[in-house]
């Protein structure tokens, strides 16, 4: 699988994309990362990216020529088309339901936001569309690029060890449910001991004690978090 970012700060990355799994799985030919500067598409002396909102009101926006032309010269790097993801809180919330479809995709194209948006032109010219990863403001798209990388990465085949443990992460499979609490040695620990269940041996009653926890795990959450979409 390839990602394409496409940053103002290609600098960002580098120790990100070097590391762990993503350094492992780059070096295995598992995943390809290219990074391009938005910049290297701006024109004049001081290669200017971003402009006033017509209208009026603060801050600046990114131009739709540097980033749209940026976008194009990008995805004439690889013959596989890449889907074009413009990062911006404005956007669809990225979940594990999305994440796994992003996952069966080839090639995405990460366009990190910065200033005060994107100009509104530019999804269209792109036919792009728009992801975020919260509901709160970064300083730009580059942070929410390096989770939509990791996020896909791990259910791309043979970049985790063991497949089975994707598929049991919180908010995989049908049920979409919050892991439940899990233990491992020492047997107790300040007073507080393994669930005796858990030694038992009997993996039935353990899988259906996990199920029960993960469920109870999942309605905790929902709880505390009134206003999840």
């Amino acid at each position: 699988m390839r990602f394409d970012i496409v940053t103002l700060f290609p600098e960002l990355f580098p120790g990100f994309l070097s590391g762990s799994l993503l350094g492992a799985a780059r070096a295995a030919g598992l995943i390809e990362v290219s990074v391009t500067d938005i910049r290297d598409h701006a024109s004049g002396i001081h290669r200017q990216v971003d402009d006033r909102p017509f209208g009026g009101g603060p801050g600046m926006l990114l131009m739709p020529g540097p980033v749209v032309e940026c976008v194009e010269a990008v995805q004439r790097c690889d013959p596989r088309p890449g889907q074009v993801i413009l990062l911006s809180p404005g956007g669809r919330r990225l979940d594990q339901e999305l994440v796994e479809s992003l996952a069966r995709r080839e090639r995405l194209v990460l366009v990190c936001g910065r200033y005060e948006g994107f100009d509104a032109r530019i999804a269209p010219a792109l036919d792009a569309e728009e992801f975020s990863i919260g509901d709160y403001v970064l300083s730009g798209g580059e942070v929410a690029a390096m989770v939509i990388i990791d996020a896909v990465s791990r259910l791309v085949p043979g970049v985790i060890g063991d497949a089975e443990s994707a598929r049991q992460d919180s908010f995989s499979g049908a049920d979409r449910l919050v892991e439940g609490p899990q233990y491992t040695r020492p047997r107790e620990f300040r007073g507080l001991p393994v669930p005796e269940i858990l030694l038992s041996g009997d993996h039935a009653r353990i899988a259906t004690w996990r199920h029960e926890q993960a469920r109870e795990a999942t309605r905790r959450r929902a709880e505390c978090s009134p206003n999840t979409r």
